[in-house]
């Protein structure tokens, strides 16, 4: 039988307003009844404000896609919720300032890009992958490595240097921090208060921004002022005001870059993580992964073994499948819409929750079970292309998307030759949707080595990555 990993418990009918409020406020993923998996779309009105789910190929591609010009502004909770981290970033922005960084921020990680940002990924895997060496059978937090691995990452590939141990414990600690303090659910603007009314925030939320912020501003400085003035960068691109001002503001610079650590390392983080618990409950599947990536005799993972990592790279899929970086993706209404015949009011907040897309009954076979070989050639595949949306669906789609899925299967392929990982006896896993969705805030894990095997024959690669 395959492997179903944990969910939350899902109620038989939607809580009354308090209870669902409550709930929600401790983990939005527990709030979705269980007709919610079967629904194509479904809504309902809380404190004055509609909300509409769309739950279907067709209505996320009509929201998302066809009239995304409509649906493409944030909604309130979600721009009051990263203003204190991200300022004005890409993540919140729209109209014509999302447009300018967009068009500046978009080719940092672009496809085309990947084979001269993938050394990084490459390299940082590696030496995660020395450190694990000396410190065998030890238990690690595993959330907390691979977020400092992948911070690391996102270092190297924009700023063109190492992070350093401290700066990526401080960024990574104060990511989890801002994200345990961050309220999910706000009131003030469910009630249709204007932006410009101020949010009750703790203290300790700005404390968090800061210490990212630091970081930043001190790698920033260093490119644009400091030592490394007078090197190539992709912060120092950003950044340049020649020609016409077409760069953008050292304010906005470090927005961006704040969007470009939260996305990029956070989320990526939280997939290996998953994947990582994921493997350790499921032997057959760990077995045919270390029978892959073996092949590799050893050395780390590099942009040129893709083709070869395909059954590595189905178990990310099908990772992104079950536990969606970004659960729950909302958009407000700029203008009264209709969607599948229900009218829809300026302001009302629409939803793509992945979480239910990517479990829903009708479009996936055994939804809650843990099946890599979904995507495989010859699997049952991916049911809709507006089915699947891990990184988002549209213009607003994720810039870093394949980024984020080379180096999730790099990273992994290169850990997995030398090392398994086991979850501590005992220890209650269950996702929890914050700002991303996470394994609850640690993942300990012990680190058992393991020698590659035999080396097996070649197998052909694939025609297409």
């Amino acid at each position: 039988m395959p492997y179903i990993p944990p969910y939350p418990p899902r109620p038989p009918e939607v809580y009354p307003p308090l209870k669902l409020l409550r709930t929600a406020r401790q983990n939005l993923l527990a709030i979705w009844p269980e007709p919610t998996f079967s629904k194509e779309v479904f809504g309902h009105t809380m404190l004055r404000r509609q909300i509409l789910v769309c739950n279907s190929p067709d209505t996320v591609r009509q929201v998302f896609v066809d009239d995304a010009a409509n649906f493409e502004r944030k909604t309130p909770q979600q721009r009051h919720a990263l203003r204190p981290l991200i300022g004005d970033g890409l993540f919140v922005s729209d109209g014509a300032l999302w447009r300018e960084r967009r068009r500046a921020v978009a080719p940092l990680t672009h496809v085309s890009r990947l084979p001269e940002l993938t050394p990084a990924m490459t390299q940082a895997a590696a030496e995660r992958l020395a450190l694990w060496r000396l410190r065998p059978g030890q238990e690690i937090d595993a959330l907390a490595e691979m977020a400092e691995m992948t911070a690391d990452v996102i270092c190297r590939t924009i700023f063109g240097s190492e992070l350093g141990h401290a700066a990526a414990t401080t960024v990574v600690s104060a990511f989890s921090e801002y994200q345990a303090l961050i309220g999910q659910v706000d009131l003030l603007s469910l009630l249709g208060l204007p932006d410009f009314v101020p949010r009750l925030r703790g203290w300790r939320i700005p404390q968090c921004a800061a210490r990212i912020h630091a970081v930043v501003g001190q790698l920033m400085d260093e490119i644009l002022h400091g030592k490394r003035r007078n090197e190539a960068s992709l912060i120092r691109s950003l950044a340049d005001t020649e020609a016409g001002g077409r760069g953008l503001s050292v304010e906005a610079v470090r927005n961006e870059v704040a969007v470009l650590f939260m996305a990029g390392h956070e989320t990526t983080a939280n997939t290996l993580a998953w994947a990582w618990f994921l493997l350790s409950q499921d032997a057959e599947t760990e077995a045919r992964v270390h029978t892959e990536v073996d092949q590799l005799d050893g050395r780390p993972a590099t942009y040129a073994d893709l083709p070869r990592l395909r059954f590595t790279r189905a178990v990310i899929e099908e990772t992104l499948r079950l536990f969606p970086p970004v659960p729950i993706q909302a958009r407000q209404a700029r203008q009264a819409w209709t969607i599948a015949d229900r009218t829809v009011a300026p302001g009302a907040i629409v939803m793509l929750v992945p979480w239910l897309l990517h479990r829903h009954k009708l479009w996936w076979g055994q939804p809650d079970s843990f099946l890599p070989d979904r995507f495989m050639p010859g699997g049952s595949g991916i049911p809709s292309r507006y089915a699947y949306v891990p990184f988002s669906i549209g213009p607003r789609i994720c810039t870093g998307a394949a980024f984020g899925l080379t180096e999730a299967i790099l990273c992994l392929a290169t850990l997995a030759q030398g090392f398994r990982l086991r979850l501590r006896p005992g220890w209650p896993v269950m996702p929890v949707c914050r700002l991303t969705l996470r394994p609850g805030d640690q993942l300990p894990m012990r680190l058992e080595s393991r020698q590659p095997s035999v080396r097996a024959p070649a197998v052909r690669a694939p025609d297409a990555a």
